[in-house]
């Protein structure tokens, strides 16, 4: 919905403790750990998968091409999970602990204080808990029983302005916003409000009467809405790939960097079994075996519309954006791991490639979401094994166990993600107002763009020189960008998080005390974007088999109401972070 990942690693620390000390009556920081570790595997790959494939759903709605199957969908991530954790391996020598000082590795780092502080596990997991099931019961009565729109929207059309504004009322765009706090918020709703107020304002005025291209209708006739998804859609679209690349680029000095360490250090096994139980990984010659299974079978198998060459550059782009993936997180965390830009620069390699060597067409642009999506999950994995292995690092596992935890979790996680996309795509569909999908509409276009020449590159372009002029003026591309792209409801709704976040953070204390309130709020927002996760599964359910007419009250509340119950969700927010002090 939002086209942004959140990172599941401290929820996942803290969910593992309230099980384990609550339920299993156990109190082990390492079993603690290996949970946190299976968990938030299924985080990151959930991204990697959402960014790419719902593409090939679009092109099963335009009639190009069947609808990916579950089973088809579960081996891509199951490929590009592997992958990604086996890629990770001969870099944890060099990047967690010879670069420990150096790197700070933030979620890691905060999940291993999370598991040392083994007596607050109980009250933490509540907290997280608690949010789950207020913004659970909260998504079912707005989205399910319909009692109050989750939307609150109002189109301005006269004759002298065009344009819209609205908010999501949901819990989980308020976490995401509590949780990248202010400065990505407001970025975001920059880039909606350039979107919103700004251009579609001027694409109205003058239009005015004419057709334009892709539109097939005057403009004077379009709704905001479709004023977004005819034109602004397209220029939001230009931004974000202009913001990947762009911040590919300036990581260039230190992907370089980086690679050459990898490469060193592949040289070393820390697998031997002389080395203490806290250095050993798994064995150099079996992950080299897995790989080249995994390529031939990339290869060979037909449910991977990918050739000989596909599989090579799956490989390549994978160990090398690994690398870049690694150093990345342990930089700036997991959340603001720019795997977009790397899904983006192999995209625009692979779709060049295919079509240089005859595979052209539908075959060609699937076989290149389907590379960009393996890579997309390889790179998002990478970073999570990252900080899991980080946080292993420092309250003392043994990383080869944690290895093969990761690729449980990646085996648990592949084999629901397809239900997941299935169910999401047979109740809303991908690319619509529901459910935009920004991600993977930006890559469907590129890829379309590059094989047909169908694109309108003009709004492309316009979108491009816009984010080099954010660049310009050293604001963060990527969230403008995706601000610009996103209905501004959306961008609304995560403001809204930030500006808790900034209530939280302004009231006076001690640091320790302002740490306490704002981890507090982290942990409620978390449970409050699980919570709606779920019950946003549950009403995929409900839909596809027809039941969500059946459970619609027979009224609903003005959308005054829905703006007066937001605002005291956002209340309640803010009352759970100052409860902190009490403790």
């Amino acid at each position: 919905r939002v086209g942004m990942t959140v990172s599941a690693s401290i929820p996942a620390a803290v969910i593992s403790m309230g099980v384990i000390r609550i339920i299993l009556k156990k109190d082990s920081i390492l079993e603690n750990n290996m949970v946190q570790t299976i968990g938030s595997a299924g985080e990151s790959l959930a991204a990697g998968a959402i960014f790419t494939l719902p593409a090939i759903f679009m092109w099963a709605v335009e009639g190009k091409c069947d609808a990916p199957g579950i089973l088809s969908i579960a081996l891509i991530a199951l490929c590009g999970g592997i992958l990604g954790v086996l890629f990770m391996i001969p870099l944890r020598q060099a990047l967690i602990v010879d670069e420990h000082g150096t790197l700070p590795y933030p979620e890691g780092m905060a999940c291993a204080e999370v598991l040392l502080a083994g007596e607050e596990g109980g009250e933490k997991s509540t907290v997280v808990f608690s949010g789950l099931g207020i913004a659970a019961l909260y998504k079912f009565i707005t989205d399910g029983l319909k009692l109050f729109p989750s939307e609150v929207a109002f189109d301005i059309k006269t004759p002298i302005y065009t344009g819209g504004v609205g908010m999501d009322v949901l819990p989980a765009l308020l976490g995401v916003g509590y949780i990248c706090g202010p400065k990505i918020s407001s970025y975001m709703l920059a880039g909606g409000t350039l979107s919103w107020f700004v251009l579609m304002p001027m694409i109205a005025l003058f239009g005015a009467d004419a057709t334009v291209f892709p539109g097939t209708e005057a403009i004077s006739t379009l709704a905001p809405s479709a004023l977004w998804g005819t034109y602004i859609k397209y220029i939001g679209a230009g931004a974000v790939a202009a913001g990947g690349i762009i911040s590919l680029i300036k990581s260039a000095p230190l992907i370089v960097s980086t690679f050459k360490q990898a490469m060193g250090s592949m040289a070393k096994n820390h697998a031997n079994a002389d080395a203490p139980r806290t250095q050993r990984d798994l064995p150099m010659p079996v992950i080299l075996g897995i790989v080249v299974v995994i390529a031939l079978a990339i290869w060979l198998l037909p449910i991977f519309p990918v050739s000989p060459l596909g599989a090579i550059i799956v490989v390549v782009f994978g160990f090398f954006f690994a690398t870049v993936s690694s150093r990345m997180v342990g930089l700036i965390g997991s959340s603001n791991n720019p795997v977009s830009g790397m899904t983006i620069a192999t995209l625009l390699f692979a779709t060049v490639i295919l079509k240089v060597t005859g595979t052209t067409g539908l075959t060609g642009m699937v076989g290149a979401i389907s590379i960009g999506g393996i890579i997309c999950i390889v790179a998002a994995i990478a970073g999570d094994a990252s900080q899991d292995l980080k946080t292993g690092f420092i309250v003392g596992a043994t990383p080869k166990k944690q290895q093969l935890g990761e690729i449980i979790g990646v085996v648990a996680s592949a084999a629901a993600i397809g239900f997941v996309l299935y169910l999401l795509n047979e109740a809303w569909g991908y690319g619509t107002e529901k459910i935009p999908a920004a991600q993977a509409t930006m890559m469907k276009m590129l890829v379309e763009g590059i094989m047909n020449g169908e694109l309108p590159w003009a709004l492309i372009f316009i979108g491009v020189f816009i984010a080099i002029v954010v660049e310009i003026l050293h604001m963060p591309v990527m969230p403008f960008a995706v601000g610009m792209y996103l209905p501004f409801s959306l961008s609304a709704g995560i403001m809204a998080g930030g500006v808790v976040r900034i209530l939280v953070e302004k009231r006076k204390g001690t640091e320790k005390e302002k740490k306490a309130r704002t981890d507090r709020g982290l942990l409620f927002t978390s449970g409050m974007i699980a919570g709606e996760g779920i019950v946003g599964i549950l009403l995929a359910v409900f839909a596809v088999f027809k039941i969500d007419s059946k459970i619609v009250l027979p009224f609903q509340l003005p959308q005054i109401g829905s703006l007066i119950l937001f605002i005291a969700l956002l209340a309640l927010l803010y009352r759970v972070c100052m409860k902190a002090d009490k403790e």
